[in-house]
C-alpha cells in the first residue's frame, strides 16, 4: 500500500491493531480484531469514525442556502450557524448521487462532506449545477 495518503489517527489506529486497506487512494483501517467484539465496545461504549478521509466541499454566496436546497434533501435555508444536516445529492430526476452532511459556517458559507470516492464527481456535478453566482471550493 505504497504512496497512500493517512490520516491523523493512524498511528493510532495501527498501535490498536487495525487491519488496513486502501480506499479512493487512503489506507483506512477496516477492523480492529473481532468485528463481534467491536460491536460490543461500540454498543457499551462509544465509539468514533475517522472522517479526515472524505471530501470538503464549500459552497460560498448570498444565494448559496437557496442553490444548494435544489440539490440536496435537507433544508439547507433553516440550518442555524454552526448546525450540520445529513442527507443526500440528488440528481435532476431525484436519484442519489451520494449521500453528504451540510454545515452552516456563517450566513452564506456551506462546508459539504461528500464520500471520498465520490469527491471528484460530486464536485464536477455540483459545479455544473450551482450557478456562477456562489463561490465554490
Amino acid at each position: 500500500m505504497a504512496n497512500l495518503l493517512r490520516t491523523p489517527l493512524y498511528s493510532v489506529q495501527r498501535e490498536e491493531g487495525a487491519r488496513f486497506v486502501e480506499f479512493a487512494g487512503w489506507e483506512l483501517p477496516v477492523h480492529f480484531g473481532s468485528i463481534l467484539e467491536e460491536a460490543r465496545i461500540i454498543r457499551q461504549r462509544c465509539g468514533m469514525f475517522d472522517v479526515s478521509h472524505m471530501g470538503r466541499l464549500f459552497v460560498i454566496g448570498e444565494e448559496a442556502a437557496e442553490h444548494l436546497d435544489r440539490l440536496v434533501t435537507q433544508s439547507v435555508a433553516t440550518l442555524e450557524l454552526g448546525q450540520i444536516r445529513y442527507g443526500f445529492l440528488c440528481s435532476e430526476r431525484g436519484g442519489i448521487l451520494d449521500d453528504l452532511t451540510v454545515a452552516r459556517l456563517d450566513e452564506g458559507e456551506f462546508l459539504l462532506v461528500v464520500n471520498a470516492a465520490r469527491r471528484q464527481t460530486d464536485e464536477a456535478w455540483l459545479r455544473c449545477h450551482l450557478p456562477p453566482s456562489p463561490n465554490f471550493a
